[in-house]
């Protein structure tokens, strides 16, 4: 049976990608597959310092959860036209362990300009560690909430249908 993981990878407490990234759990829970959820700002991440850092605690934690899922769902802010510096750091700290994972998106940004921001970050994932990433990626600006609450219904049916997407793809690379 495949696993799953959705990654939120902001640090901030009122975080619409980590909204984001709930609403895509919570969907994966209800079509009863196996799924995890990580919150990067809840680990104490060490900066990826190439040497030390592997070692430590939270490092080994996430990299055994990246290494152990066979589909994962990254949850980021955009910030500066590009994914919040956290999910770098992330992917730098779990480096291999992304090998062959079948990975989507889910992009949250304060304006529409940006919503090709993720493209760089994709195209690491893909040359690196030959993931294979989901053609489609939810992005939503501040307009898509209202408080906590997502009121834009078209973002959540992309949420659902990207996870369904992670589901697809991932049953289909792993034959």
């Amino acid at each position: 049976m495949a696993k799953y993981l959705v990654v939120s990878t902001s640090g901030n407490p009122d975080s619409n990608s980590r909204r984001m990234g709930r609403i895509a759990f919570a969907h994966l829970e209800k079509a009863k597959v196996q799924g995890a959820w990580l919150d990067i700002s809840e680990l104490g991440l060490p900066l990826c310092d190439a040497d030390k850092c592997y070692t430590q605690p939270a490092a080994q934690k996430v990299s055994t959860a990246v290494e152990s899922a066979d589909g994962i769902l990254i949850a980021t802010p955009i910030y500066n036209y590009d994914v919040a510096a956290a999910a770098k750091n992330f992917v730098e700290l779990t480096g291999s362990a992304w090998e062959d994972k079948v990975v989507g998106f889910l992009c949250a940004a304060g304006g529409m300009n940006s919503y090709m921001s993720v493209m760089a970050f994709a195209n690491s994932l893909m040359l690196d560690f030959r993931s294979v990433i989901i053609p489609r990626f939810v992005y939503a600006t501040g307009r898509a909430f209202e408080g906590d609450e997502l009121k834009d219904k078209e973002v959540g049916q992309r949420i659902a249908e990207l996870a369904d997407e992670l589901v697809r793809f991932t049953e289909a690379l792993r034959g």
